[in-house]
């Protein structure tokens, strides 16, 4: 089976990790987002602080930056980077749904790109949030995970 230009197989089809050992270190910047659907209550308890875990969007945001971190433990050819810089962010909407949105941007000096790295935190936020507020309600819904721009490498600078 041929690769059809994918990176994370040989020529046999076999999964393999990109060899970026020549490739040029470059700074590198990744942005994500996402958003957890919730109900009055659960928006209501994250707002006030009242969830009875603690506060909810501070938890999420450690567990977001330990999940960039921790990445390619995860997902199997990713290659563990030395990131720079991870921030999560997170803005509540009332309208026209109560929402929590995610945003992870994620920076790194190296020799290949850091998009799953901020894809990983968003998720593992929005999970969190999701395993702290489930006993109020659990029709949360988490959706809209995605990569909104990245810059640096051979690749350039993507905006959605």
């Amino acid at each position: 089976m041929p690769n059809m230009g994918l990176t994370h197989f040989d020529e046999g089809g076999a999964a393999v990790m990109v060899d970026v050992s020549g490739k040029e270190k470059t700074h590198r910047e990744a942005i994500a987002s996402g958003r957890i659907y919730v109900s009055d209550d659960v928006y209501a308890a994250i707002a006030g602080g009242t969830a009875a875990k603690g506060d909810v969007l501070g938890v999420a945001r450690i567990a977001g930056i330990m999940a960039a971190k921790r990445t390619s433990d995860t997902i199997p050819l990713c290659h563990p980077l030395p990131l720079a810089k991870c921030t999560l962010d997170f803005k509540l909407e009332e309208i026209p749904r109560c929402a929590v949105h995610a945003t992870a941007t994620v920076k790194v000096t190296g020799e290949t790109g850091v998009e799953m790295e901020a894809l990983h935190a968003v998720s593992v936020a929005l999970l969190t949030i999701y395993d702290m507020c489930k006993a109020i309600d659990k029709r949360m819904e988490i959706t809209d995970i995605r990569l909104e721009r990245k810059s640096g490498g051979k690749s350039g600078t993507f905006v959605r």
